[in-house]
């Protein structure tokens, strides 16, 4: 009995949790346990929604937020739209421009020659090569048009040029040669800040050539210059693949050796350029020229020298030539004008060819002051 009554004891005194209590208590936080979808209901501020309205609930909120999600591709969708219709009309108005100055420029009328005695002045600026705006089309042409005015007492050609393509560059020569030799009328070659390499080769052709003290004058040479990447390309482990017709068709590829083979015949072209650069010179400069080994080496100089090695003429500026036939005398340009549009396409071109270091020209030779 004793030992009866001491279970019953032990009985009463035991404090442990029943099966009961477990369930509802966290053995983590020590506190009754809270069913997970009430929970969140009861922070979602709906403590007392049935099972169904919470899942309405949900189903209202999914289906705002893919409204909401409709709602944005849409917008981007319109803002696409706009974009596109923005940059079609941008292109539309651009092509729309160039037209009517296409057509303003064919119909306009063209600049009536002044009646009164007048200088007549054509403009070579900048490098001379095929896409430029000093280029042999345009030059010449304003040459025929100043050559062919009566009342134009003289030709001046105002040249501020490095120089550039032998091709542009000998067209306007020969052109300047045929019309010398073909009446009365002077035409004088007036430099400004520079007249070197190709610009001096058309500046040569004139009867007379003025510069100032200190134009650069001269650079009578040609010049080709590339690079050698063979062995960079080897580095990278790049294979480059090449094939041509003819075993020298690619000798001046840079990712390809240049041999002393190559370098003698590549050489012998500029020799041959060169001679025709010489004898073009001394065609068009005569006995004036004197006899410095030196003339014909590619060397610039300032125009003081350039008059001692009979270079040119006189010093002086486009200004002196003027007062030489008078203080009344006017100048009529008479280089053509190029339209707003190719002038900004073409200085567009020009821009980002520099910047990335390409060169437009489609000769790899060269007349023109590095």
């Amino acid at each position: 009995m004793m030992k009866d009554d001491d279970s019953r004891s032990d009985m009463e005194n035991d404090t442990s949790p029943s099966a009961e209590q477990q369930k509802t208590e966290d053995r983590w936080t020590q506190g009754p346990e809270v069913p997970p979808n009430k929970k969140r209901h009861e922070e979602a501020g709906y403590p007392d929604d049935d099972a169904d309205t919470l899942r309405e609930r949900q189903r209202l909120a999914q289906i705002e937020m893919m409204d909401h999600w409709i709602g944005g591709v849409l917008a981007e969708q319109r803002r696409s739209r706009r974009w596109k219709l923005f940059f079609r009309l941008l292109m539309l108005s651009l092509f729309a421009v160039a037209l009517g100055l296409g057509i303003y420029r064919f119909y306009a009328p063209s600049e009536a020659t002044p009646a009164a005695a007048h200088l007549a002045r054509v403009d070579v600026n900048g490098v001379i090569a095929e896409d430029a705006p000093a280029n042999a089309e345009r030059i010449i042409e304003g040459l025929r048009n100043a050559w062919e005015a009566d009342s134009a007492k003289a030709v001046v050609l105002h040249i501020n040029s490095p120089g550039g393509s032998p091709v542009q560059s000998q067209r306007v020569y020969a052109e300047i040669m045929r019309l010398r030799e073909s009446g009365d009328k002077p035409i004088v070659a007036v430099i400004e800040d520079i007249g070197a390499s190709g610009a001096y080769y058309i500046a040569a052709a004139a009867d007379d050539i003025v510069a100032s003290p200190v134009s650069l004058v001269g650079s009578i040479g040609v010049i080709y210059s590339g690079f050698g990447l063979q062995e960079a390309i080897d580095r990278v482990g790049v294979e480059r693949r090449v094939l041509t017709a003819g075993d020298n068709k690619a000798f001046l590829d840079p990712f390809q050796p240049f041999d002393d083979e190559d370098e003698e015949f590549w050489q012998s072209v500029l020799n041959s350029t060169h001679q025709q650069f010489i004898d073009d010179v001394k065609a068009g400069r005569g006995d004036r020229l004197s006899d410095d080994e030196s003339l014909f080496s590619g060397l610039v100089w300032s125009g003081e020298q350039a008059q001692a090695l009979g270079l040119i003429d006189q010093l002086g500026s486009i200004d002196d030539v003027a007062r030489e036939y008078g203080d009344e005398v006017e100048w009529q340009n008479y280089t053509p004008s190029l339209d707003p549009f190719d002038r900004l396409t073409r200085r567009f071109t020009r821009t980002a060819a520099q910047l990335l270091g390409v060169d437009t020209s489609p000769s790899p030779l060269r007349f023109q002051s590095p």
